[in-house]
């Protein structure tokens, strides 16, 4: 037994454990962390793990937050938005609907070589003075109660040992486990598995097609930096690069629609493939030599009960609560969850005590999670309605960087005055993507569903491209209320327009929406990508 009570032991040094251990030291330099990570560097590259996109909040979180800005924009991909293509069972891309920017969007996100960025992150914890211990096996660990230190025990080659700290953190990713030993993990009501691979080769998909004008939609024509989506009813396919010269590819499907058993093998994905994304499956079959690994994962959505404790004990990543790859929110509610336990962590060597802000920190965290969940729970019939998902997809990004990103750009994530100050618009907002959601399926059930040779490029939208290129924006109190405000109010005029030109062709979907239309401006010029 190490007699020394370490400040914080976190279990698991992957994304979300480093990124933890960065954050609390860079917030009190003089913490002693200890990191216990089963794995030992070097980590491979290319084929190591998924979750390699990257969106607005975890792209500040690493790059300002953590102080990684140079290792993103030197070793890893500066990524070229999102991008979908509505060619299920189709083999010619210029044919087919895409939804995108044509060109890239002010605020910067990444494609992660998973393996490069963890193997750049251990490294450089041991430089900022954490204790950053690989190749531990941890066997098991006592939670203390009242100041009483928790207890790990481990084994490594040198063999077993146990340490003491005085906050447990669990970061070990799916293996959850301090979420499995006190029984945290609940079902979230939304079931959909993934397949994924990657291969050692570039997917070039700008030369997957010859029309020269499709070709000269994007300036710089570089779709492949995108985190591209090929999509169809019950599942899309994400195709996502990496710095090494490799491409990750992944099938992700609702499971009643698309059984996992149809695809867990290499060879089962590529016959779904062949009927699916034959665009794609010609370009992986020219590259089958190539194929560096293969994995799945079934159910891969999971709740968790807790996350923070008054006890000084907390989740972090994988290890509490998972949503969807979809809009790559991973890495989001890694920065969301590292900043509460650092909050957390702060007001301990204060001598706060902790049970009021531990509850007030889960609450939030849990209506983020909820108010995200719901753009998956029951919504993946819509991957293939080329009608009804791009409007989809822009109303969820202006929820996103209308409200969540606001709070967390601005540093508010903990300012419970502040919160409470604007829990009218913040519930405004919920509510009204609550009611969006609902309204989409009702749009999907009736919607023609025609799949329009044409791009609808979201740079057309002023409003859209400005909300990106905002986010960094400084704000005070009262500036931050007054955007909080106009982008609820920039929601509710959205959700007018798209209520309203969905009802001119489909007169039913008024029904029961009138009330939200019947607003002055409800005829915003907002939307004028659907016309």
């Amino acid at each position: 037994m190490d007699q020394t009570t370490h400040d914080a032991v976190i279990l698991g040094g992957g994304l979300a454990g480093l990124s933890l251990a960065m954050q609390l030291k860079r917030a009190y330099p003089d913490m002693d962390i200890v990191v216990l990570e089963r794995h030992t560097r070097p980590l491979p590259e290319a084929a190591f793990k998924v979750g390699e996109s990257t969106v607005e909040i975890a792209a500040h979180y690493f790059a300002d937050t953590l102080g990684l800005l140079d290792h993103l924009e030197t070793e890893q991909i500066r990524k070229f938005g999102f991008r979908f293509f509505f060619s299920d069972g189709r083999d010619d891309l210029a044919d087919v609907q895409e939804l995108g920017v044509s060109a890239v969007l002010p605020t910067p996100s990444y494609q992660i070589d998973r393996g490069k960025l963890e193997n750049f992150m251990g490294d450089e914890a041991a430089r900022r003075g954490i204790d950053f211990r690989e190749g531990i096996t941890v066997r098991g660990f006592d939670i203390g109660s009242g100041d009483a230190p928790h207890t790990v025990r481990y084994s490594s080659e040198a063999g077993d040992g146990a340490l003491q700290a005085r906050w447990l953190l669990d970061a070990s990713g799916r293996a959850g486990l301090m979420r499995r030993k006190l029984d945290l993990t609940r079902d979230n009501g939304h079931h959909a598995n993934a397949v994924w691979f990657r291969v050692d080769d570039r997917l070039e998909i700008d030369g997957w097609c010859d029309d020269s004008e499709w070709k000269d939609r994007c300036h710089p024509p570089e779709r492949w930096r995108s985190t591209n989506h090929l999509v169809g009813p019950g599942y899309w396919v994400w195709l996502i690069p990496l710095s090494s010269g490799a491409h990750s590819v992944g099938i992700v499907a609702d499971a009643a629609t698309h059984p996992l058993s149809d695809m867990n093998t290499f060879d089962k994905a590529m016959v779904w493939l062949w009927e699916h994304q034959p665009v794609l499956a010609k370009e992986i079959e020219a590259r089958k030599d190539k194929l560096l690994d293969f994995a799945f994962f079934r159910h891969f959505s999971y709740g968790c009960a807790r996350m923070f404790s008054s006890d000084r004990w907390a989740l972090t990543g994988e290890a509490g609560a998972f949503l969807d790859p979809f809009y790559s929110p991973g890495s989001d509610f890694i920065a969301i969850t590292n900043t509460y336990i650092t909050l957390l962590v702060g007001l301990d060597r204060e001598g706060t005590a902790l049970a009021p802000h531990a509850r007030l920190y889960e609450r939030l965290f849990f209506s983020f999670y909820d108010g995200t969940l719901r753009m998956y729970q029951g919504q993946y019939n819509l991957f293939g309605d080329p009608e009804v998902l791009p409007i989809k997809v822009i109303w969820d990004y202006a929820y996103y960087w209308g409200v969540l990103c606001q709070i967390v750009f601005q540093n508010r994530l903990g300012d419970a005055g502040f919160i409470a100050h604007m829990s009218p618009e913040l519930t405004a907002s919920q509510e009204l993507n609550i009611r969006m959601q609902a309204f989409f399926q009702r749009w999907h059930a009736v919607s023609a569903k025609v799949n329009r040779k044409h791009m609808m490029d979201q740079r057309d939208l002023t409003w859209f491209a400005d909300m990106n290129r905002t986010l960094h924006d400084v704000l005070d109190d009262d500036a931050l209320a007054a955007r909080l405000r106009n982008n609820v109010n920039m929601m509710r005029l959205l959700a007018a327009g798209i209520i309203e030109r969905s009802a001119a062709l489909y007169p039913s979907l008024m029904d029961g929406y009138e009330d939200m239309v019947d607003i002055e401006g409800a005829r915003t010029k907002l939307f004028d990508l659907v016309a």
